[in-house]
């Protein structure tokens, strides 16, 4: 590896990075609604997984930075559908309805937010079935929800000590603002839905053992909360990473991807995973390990800091009392 890796001082940063530790008001707002990992639904999850006779329906929402929509509201739009797509997905599920919720001083300031929402809609093939507009607020504003189905269900409860993690990204994109990495504008419709299709196809096989898309926090922070949800430990191999041409490592471990998903995966189905992202030309690869205890460690040169440890400062708090694997 050419470049040279200190996982102390890249530890030491991440744990102060702001899309790392926003990621803590989770836990205020699960304790002020009497929620923890065993309601139901089962908080901590990218989406909310509710037993029917014919699998699970799933349920997920975002709720948007004031400062992205004003930035972006296009993108802002565009964004509230793809992230929750990418919830269904990380669930082994398949999306199938969308709702918005928008507020704004008027129609002409809404209008591309609008127009964000209907074409990422168009473009990944899920309708957008209603929501509620306030057309009388004082600044622009954005939620939207998202329903799904899953026949054989993904979670971050269940990674297990022995798992591989593997990140599955397309680098085939650039920075839109702040830190989201976008792969996803100038992408075929049909590549759209074929990459988030993939995840529910491999759940369906029994080939994922658990899992999360990497979201605000990065594959850190995102690690981070599959860590915490399944009781384990995770060491990540920082030279596994390989971040787009002119990204820094430090940047990339806390982006946002368009499209990205951490993994954990029994040893013997890594190569057969692998194999079937980049198939579709997704870069993919084994990048750490699940091991026993709370902490998430980096790796590199022989060297290993510890990031976090969650059973000492919990992140999300959103564990199970017992781990699953016990």
């Amino acid at each position: 590896m050419s470049r040279s890796i200190d996982p102390g001082l890249l530890a030491e940063s991440l744990r102060a990075h702001p899309a790392i530790l926003s990621k803590r008001a989770i836990a205020t707002a699960t304790l002020g609604l009497g929620l923890d990992a065993t309601a139901a639904g089962r908080p901590g999850d990218d989406a909310a997984a509710l037993l029917t006779a014919e699998g699970f329906d799933l349920l997920a929402g975002e709720g948007f930075i004031p400062g992205f929509v004003a930035d972006d509201p296009w993108f802002a739009g565009w964004c509230g559908v793809m992230v929750n797509l990418s919830d269904i997905a990380a669930m082994g599920g398949r999306a199938t309805a969308l709702i918005d919720q928008v507020w704004a001083p008027d129609a002409a300031a809404a209008a591309p937010l609008l127009r964000g929402l209907r074409n990422a809609a168009e473009a990944y093939g899920v309708p957008l079935v209603g929501g509620h507009t306030n057309f009388a607020a004082p600044d622009l504003g954005l939620a939207v929800s998202v329903l799904g189905k899953a026949k054989r269900l993904v979670t971050s409860f269940d990674a297990r000590p022995g798992d591989v993690l593997v990140a599955a990204i397309d680098h085939r994109g650039a920075y839109r603002n702040f830190d989201n990495f976008c792969a996803a504008l100038d992408a075929p419709h049909a590549r759209l839905r074929g990459d988030l299709a993939l995840l529910a196809e491999l759940a369906e096989a029994g080939l994922l053992r658990a899992g999360k898309d990497i979201s605000q926090g990065g594959i850190v922070g995102t690690a981070l909360m599959l860590a915490e949800c399944s009781g384990v430990g995770i060491e990540l191999d920082l030279e596994a990473i390989t971040p787009p041409d002119g990204v820094a490592l430090a940047r990339w471990l806390a982006s946002f991807p368009s499209f990205g998903f951490l993994l954990a995966v029994r040893p013997e189905h890594v190569d057969g995973i692998c194999a079937r992202f980049r198939a579709r030309n997704l870069v993919v690869a084994p990048i750490g390990r699940i091991i026993d205890g709370a902490s998430v460690s980096l790796a590199a040169g022989g060297a290993v800091a510890t990031f976090w440890n969650h059973a000492e400062t919990p992140y999300l708090s959103l564990a199970l009392k017992e781990p699953i694997h016990a």
